[in-house]
């Protein structure tokens, strides 16, 4: 089913175009993903008013690295033109009033949808994360601790949870930058192990947007930079979502 995924990915990329929809793929014009329409998306994604819950806002496991640098980013999103990503349980929730198109849609009576990085409730034991996106430098910055489930050598984090983490966050950047929404390919170097319950900070950008591909990198490292994670680059795929 994976290698399935994975080869009509790459047909997508390949053909710009679904089988029978070729209006699925509009040919990319820059003014979409860099002009106004940032902002329209941004708005869109960052609900004024909701009843959702927010699961990227400082809970009684977060460590002082986690809540302290959260709050420098906080005091930047009120200066220096960062925004603090909201995370809601399902993408969903984030792209109320838009959908994919036909052929893509999927239908089914679960009303408990969650995304991956969401799926453990439990605060502290999963992934504990929050964004910040700056729309004008196209980047983002993720702070991430991983708790006790997410466990692979004795003590630290499993590869496939900041695998994960990096593919969530590059996610979320690329649909905010560029209107990206699948993933064609991750690259991760892996450099050092990540202790469970410590900071890890994703820092993310968009490297260039042609032919209807954002191509992104991320370097995860330490607060204090000295240790590098791990390093990753990946390419997305530009879908526009059709209005209801």
């Amino acid at each position: 089913m994976m290698r399935r995924g994975f080869q009509w990915a790459a047909r997508l990329s390949h053909h710009r175009a679904l089988p029978a929809a070729p209006h699925i793929l509009p040919r990319f014009t820059p003014s979409s993903a860099f002009g106004s329409s940032v902002d329209s998306l941004v708005s869109r994604f960052c609900l004024e008013k909701t009843d959702l819950k927010d699961y990227a806002l400082p809970n009684a496991s977060w460590c002082p690295d986690m809540l302290s640098l959260y709050q420098e980013f906080l005091e930047k999103t009120k200066t220096d033109g960062w925004i603090k990503l909201p995370s809601f349980k399902s993408n969903r929730d984030h792209i109320q009033g838009l959908k994919l198109p036909s052929g893509l849609a999927v239908t089914s009576d679960k009303s408990d949808w969650r995304i991956f990085t969401r799926c453990i409730q439990v605060e502290g034991q999963g992934y504990e994360y929050v964004i910040f996106f700056h729309p004008s430098k196209k980047k983002s910055v993720c702070l991430f601790q991983p708790g006790p489930y997410l466990e692979g050598a004795p003590g630290f984090a499993h590869g496939g949870s900041l695998a994960a983490m990096m593919d969530e966050t590059f996610s979320k950047t690329a649909y905010l930058a560029g209107e990206g929404l699948f993933t064609l390919s991750l690259n991760i170097r892996f450099k050092n192990l990540i202790p469970v319950g410590s900071l890890a900070v994703l820092n993310t950008d968009v490297e260039k947007i042609e032919d209807q591909k954002l191509y992104m990198s991320c370097v995860t490292q330490s607060r204090d930079q000295k240790t590098v994670y791990a390093k990753c680059s990946g390419v997305f795929l530009q879908l526009q979502l059709e209005q209801e």
